[in-house]
C-alpha cells in the first residue's frame, strides 16, 4: 500500500511539474551547423514554442561527428526538459556508424516528437557540364572511385542518402565528409567536390541563383518547389526514396508526463498556419506523431538504416 501511495504521489508531482513547464528559458541544442536543414527547422519551431510558452527558447549549435556531439551534450544535462535536442535522421544512423558512441540511442534518449521532413536534392556545379542524373551516373561509372562526393558529416542524413544511392545505382564515388551543409554546398558550387545531396531548403537559393544545377530529388515524388527536377527513381534508379527528417529529443530521465506535454505543444505549433506555410515553402512537411508513434518510428528508422549501411559494407568505426 505504501509503495502504491508513493507511486501515485510521484505521478501527481510529475503531472504538476509538466503542467507548469516551462517557467524559465529552455535551451535547444541543434546538432548541425547554422544554415543546415536541422538548424532551419529547429529554429523555426523554437520561435513558435517561445510564443506558446512565453519563455525564451535559446537555440545553440553544437556540431560535429554526424550530430553525435550535440546529442551527447544534451545527456550531460538533467531530464527536466530545459535542455532539448534538435537532430536530423543522423541520430538514428550513428549507432551503426560509430563504434564508440558515448550513449545508446534507444536507451538514453526520450523520443519527444518529429518536426518536419523533406527530400534532398542532388546538386552539382555548372562547371561539371552535367545536365541530368544520367550524366552523373555515366561519369561515376567511367571513373570508379574517382569522383569526390560531399556530405554534411559521417553519419548525417546526407551521408546515408549517398550510401543508399551508391548501393542502388551500382556506382563507386569517394565520400568527403564536411562540418555541415553550408560548407558542403560551398565546395560543391566551387567544384572542389563533384556533388552533394543538399537538403532542399538549403539548396534552393543556389539552384535559383544559377550557382548550382539540380539533377534529381531523393523523394518518391517530385518537389513542388522544383517541379521540373525529376526524382532519382524517374532517372534510372527504380524504387529509390529517401526523406531527410528532423526530430526533437531529451534525456531518457524526462518524466513521461513532460514528454507528452512537450509533444502536444510541438504538434500545436506545427499545426499553426504560419509555421506550416513557412516549412512548406522551405520544401519540408510538418510531421505529426504521438510519443508512442515516434518511438516506433525511431526504431524502424534505426533498423532500416542499419540494413542499408550493412549492405553498403560500412562497419562501425
Amino acid at each position: 500500500m505504501k509503495k502504491l501511495l508513493a507511486f501515485l504521489l510521484a505521478a501527481l508531482a510529475s503531472q504538476a511539474f509538466a503542467q507548469g513547464f516551462p517557467n524559465k528559458p529552455v535551451r535547444l541544442i541543434i546538432a548541425f551547423t547554422p544554415g543546415s536543414s536541422t538548424d532551419i527547422i529547429g529554429r523555426a519551431v523554437a520561435a513558435k514554442l517561445q510564443e506558446l510558452w512565453g519563455q525564451p527558447v535559446v537555440a545553440e549549435n553544437r556540431t560535429g561527428a554526424g550530430g553525435s556531439i550535440g546529442s551527447a551534450a544534451v545527456l550531460r544535462e538533467s531530464g527536466d526538459g530545459y535542455t532539448l535536442l534538435a537532430n536530423s535522421s543522423a541520430h538514428v544512423a550513428n549507432q551503426s556508424i560509430y563504434a564508440s558512441l558515448p550513449y545508446d540511442t534507444l536507451r538514453d534518449f526520450a523520443n519527444i516528437a518529429p518536426l518536419a521532413g523533406g527530400p534532398n536534392v542532388l546538386i552539382v556545379s555548372p562547371q561539371t557540364g552535367w545536365k541530368n542524373m544520367g550524366d552523373f551516373v555515366a561519369a561515376a561509372k567511367a571513373k570508379p572511385g574517382g569522383l569526390n562526393f560531399s556530405s554534411a558529416g559521417i553519419g548525417s542524413g546526407t551521408h546515408f542518402n549517398l550510401e543508399k544511392l551508391k548501393l542502388m545505382a551500382g556506382i563507386d564515388v569517394a565520400h568527403v565528409p564536411y562540418k555541415g551543409t553550408p560548407e558542403a554546398i560551398a565546395d560543391t558550387i566551387a567544384a572542389r567536390v563533384c556533388c552533394y545531396f543538399a537538403p532542399i531548403n538549403a539548396a534552393l537559393p543556389h539552384v535559383h541563383g544559377g550557382k548550382a544545377v539540380a539533377l534529381a530529388v531523393s523523394s518518391a515524388q517530385r518537389s513542388p518547389l522544383l517541379p521540373n527536377v525529376p526524382t532519382i527513381a524517374e532517372s534510372g534508379v527504380p524504387g529509390f526514396d529517401y526523406t531527410l527528417w528532423v526530430g526533437l529529443w531529451g534525456p531518457a530521465a524526462m518524466p513521461a508526463a513532460l514528454v507528452t506535454k512537450i509533444n502536444a505543444d510541438v504538434r500545436k505549433t506545427l499545426a499553426s498556419p504560419d509555421l506550416k506555410d513557412r516549412l512548406t515553402k522551405l520544401g519540408t512537411l510538418p510531421m505529426d506523431m504521438s510519443p508512442q508513434d515516434f518511438n516506433a518510428f525511431v526504431r524502424r528508422e534505426m533498423d532500416d538504416t542499419a540494413k542499408v549501411l550493412k549492405a553498403a559494407g560500412i562497419k562501425p568505426q
